[in-house]
This record gives structure tokens, sequence and C-alpha cells, in this order.
């Protein structure tokens, strides 16, 4: 397994991090372009079976503009595919990257099976529809940071968990932000669920664990408010199950992705410790 997967992925992760709201809006555009093409023809048609074109009534070079036109139009659709294939390459490697992580941190991890860890989800999709217990929970919604909406038990489960994490009760805490992400999939407080998960992880010890739940929170939202010091967490802990080189590179897109944040100053000081080059 080559060592730069995991920069590769990170450096891909903006593009991933909206791939199905840009797969939505090409979808959108090759439609238009289609019925616009079709209306063009159309029009180019009815020119030609009127006579204007012929009686120079449209203009004596009406059918060489319409011709360019066309060839525009043609030119476009092309472009718009030749994108949506490169977008659908970088979705698929950047997914495959992560799972490759993902197998790798739970080889090292006490209590990990490699063959239950099942397909990696793919890259930019929300989580797919709403979890049966979700479904039925929805009484009401509350405000959430931001002004996204929460189910009112979705915003209740969160604050258990992290009421329990205040306790000191790191393996109930854990639990209850994994049951939370799995719960509310695509919901605006999952990342901050999959980090306090990886704190809780790495209280107990559990270094493989946490930064598993690190590298989920960092996933869920590459450009959000908890992404610098997941990033962060999820390099320190790569560095301490021994993989350095893997360490060093995640430490350092810290400070590519995030500069002049207090995690990148971190980073640059664990790098320090690892003696990255």
């Amino acid at each position: 397994m080559r060592r730069l997967g995991l920069a590769l992925a990170l450096c891909v992760m903006p593009v991933l991090g909206h791939a199905q709201d840009r797969t939505q809006t090409l979808a959108d555009i090759r439609a238009e372009l289609g019925a616009l093409a079709a209306e063009f023809n159309a029009l180019k048609a009815e020119l030609i079976s009127s006579g204007a074109a012929a009686s120079g009534a449209a203009g004596g070079d009406a059918l060489q503009r319409m011709d360019a036109i066309e060839a525009e139009l043609a030119r476009l659709n092309a472009r718009t595919e030749a994108v949506e294939l490169k977008l659908n390459r970088v979705v698929a490697d950047g997914t495959n990257r992560i799972g490759d992580l993902e197998y790798r941190l739970c080889e090292v991890t006490e209590g990990c099976d490699p063959a239950n860890l099942g397909a990696t989800p793919t890259l930019g999709d929300a989580g797919g529809g709403a979890a049966p217990a979700l479904a039925a929970s929805k009484v009401g919604t509350a405000p959430a940071t931001g002004g996204a909406e929460l189910a009112v038990a979705e915003q209740a489960d969160f604050d258990r968990a992290k009421e329990v994490l205040g306790q000191g009760d790191f393996p109930g805490a854990a639990a209850l932000f994994a049951t939370y992400a799995q719960s509310y999939p695509g919901g605006p407080l999952v990342p901050e669920a999959h980090f306090l998960r990886g704190e809780a992880l790495s209280k107990m010890g559990d270094t493989g664990n946490a930064a598993r739940a690190y590298l989920d929170a960092f996933s869920a939202a590459p450009e959000g408010p908890f992404a610098p010091d997941a990033l962060l967490k999820l390099g320190e802990g790569l560095g301490a199950l021994g993989q350095v080189p893997e360490a060093c590179v995640t430490l350092a897109e810290v400070g590519t992705r995030f500069p002049g944040s207090m995690a990148a100053t971190q980073a640059t000081v664990a790098m320090q410790g690892f003696k990255c080059q």
C-alpha cells in the first residue's frame, strides 16, 4: 500500500465533500443542454422549411451562425460528460483510499476484525435515508447551530452523550456517540459526534479506534469547524500506532489545509517529535 495514499485522499477531499451536489448539477446542465439543442433544431428546421434562409429574410449567413451555435452546443455537452466522468473517478479513488486507511487502522487496533468493516460509504453521499428509529422519533424539531433543523430526539440524544462524557464515563460516552452517528446519518452534529467519540476513546487508551473516529469526523465535514483538530489528532494517532510515514503526511496536510490555525502549529510540533522529513 502506498504511503502517500492518505495525502492524495485528503487533497481531493474538497471535491469529494460536494460530490453529490456537483453530480446533480452536472445532470441538470446536461438535461438543459439537451432541451436547448432540441429547441434549436426545431427552430433551424422551421427556418429552412419556411424558406426564410433561402430568401435572405433571416440574414444571408443565418444558417452559418446556426451551424456554429449547434457546434458549440455539442462541444459543451461533450465537456459536461468529460467533467462528470472525471468527478466519478475522483470519488471512486478517494473512497478506495479512505477504505484502505480504515483497514490499516483496524489491523493495528485490538479487537477489530477487518472482515467486519463492511463497505466504505461513497464519499459525498449524505448517508441515505433516515434510520427507522429516527423516522419514528421526529415528533418536532429544534434549531441547531447555523440554522439547521434537528429532530427533538436528535438534540436530546447528543446532549445526553455530551453529559456522559463530561461525567467521565468514557466507554458510555463513546457508545452513545457511536449510536448517535448511526441513528442520524448526515445530521449537522455528526462530525462533532465522531470527534467527541474519538476524545472518549483516547481517554480510554484505545488509540486505534480513536484514530478511526477522528478520520470519520474529518471525512464527514472536511471544511467544518472540527476538521483541523480531527486531522491533527488522526496524525498523532497514526504516529502513536507506529505508522510514522503516514502520520507525517497527515500532519503536513494540517498546515496545508488550515494555515495559521492552532492545529497547524500543533501539527508542526508533532512532526518534529516524529522526526518527519
